[in-house]
């Protein structure tokens, strides 16, 4: 059993690399005990504003087994999505991961397919895919496979890869070889929170989700408070900063994902072309995008507050 479980481990990850993966590990599938009491405390100073939906399902979060019954290993996966080519200088700023595609669609694509060799390859398994879209604790589960750490910033950095990638999951009923965490390699460095335009980043480790630019110009439905009106650095959907800024992202490299490449409207828009953004265009640049959770009233809304 003991050389299935390592078979079985390798097998998973070399298919995952083939469909495109960056990056795999393994845990088991566990109750996270040492993200409970953050959880709890994070929820209950607030940090999360109208994002009501992080309350929910907490015992869900901190226990895999009861998302999937009979789960014994959790299965991480990273996805770069690092763009080979940026925005241009005069224009109001789109995060770097909702510049093609809606990751969701094409992780939950990938997901499937590995699933799929899976069941193929080794017998009856059964398991959920899981992309940003349930109560998993994501950032958690690839730090105990060995992905990365968590960092200062509250992203997980790679020493390869540095923090632009996506996480997925998948939690099996199938017994793996697992992986062990990795150090933290942050060190003294306070980058990210010296640079942070909204002081979102409290503390070391410690994110105000509630005063975060991409809080404001994705999950706020009211309008923008005006406190921090002049404190938005041109970001008109999500933030980056406290990435671009991180050291570790020196090792990025241009991922080779054909369905993040973005619309080349997107990369040479000038600011005086965003505030004249029509329905018709908004509908085309963002087609499939994750951009269209903020609706075309939303984006204008942010590109009206960055302009008032």
């Amino acid at each position: 059993m003991i050389d299935n479980k390592n078979k079985y481990a390798q097998l998973i990850k070399k298919e995952a690399i083939r469909l495109g993966f960056s990056s795999c590990g393994i845990s088991e599938a566990d109750f996270l005990e040492t993200e409970a009491p953050r959880l709890e405390k994070w929820l209950l100073s607030n940090m999360h504003g109208q994002m009501t939906y992080m309350e929910n399902h907490f015992d869900k979060r901190l226990d895999p087994r009861l998302l999937v019954p009979g789960a014994k290993s959790v299965v991480s996966l990273t996805l770069n999505y690092y763009p080979s080519e940026l925005q241009e200088e005069n224009s109001f700023k789109i995060s770097k991961y909702a510049y093609g595609e809606d990751y969701h669609h094409v992780i939950k694509d990938k997901l499937k397919e590995l699933l799929y060799f899976i069941q193929t390859e080794i017998g009856e398994v059964d398991g959920r895919v899981f992309v940003d879209s349930a109560p998993v604790l994501d950032k958690a589960w690839a730090g105990k496979s060995g992905l990365g750490w968590v960092g200062k910033n509250n992203n997980l950095i790679s020493k390869q890869a540095g923090s632009f990638f996506f996480i997925a999951e998948l939690i099996l009923d199938l017994e793996l070889e697992t992986d062990g965490a990795t150090t933290d390699h942050c060190g003294t460095c306070t980058r990210c929170i010296d640079a942070c335009p909204t002081n979102a980043i409290e503390n070391a480790y410690i994110v105000n989700g509630s005063k975060c630019i991409s809080y404001f110009t994705i999950e706020l439905k009211d309008e923008i408070p005006e406190e921090f009106a002049g404190k938005f650095d041109d970001w008109m959907f999500g933030c980056d900063v406290c990435q671009d800024v991180c050291p570790w992202n020196r090792f990025a490299k241009p991922h080779n994902e054909p369905r993040f490449i973005p619309n080349n409207q997107l990369i040479t828009q000038d600011k005086k072309e965003w505030k004249e953004l029509t329905k018709e265009t908004f509908n085309e640049i963002f087609k499939k995008s994750a951009v269209k959770r903020t609706k075309y009233e939303g984006l204008l809304r942010n590109i009206q507050f960055l302009t008032d």
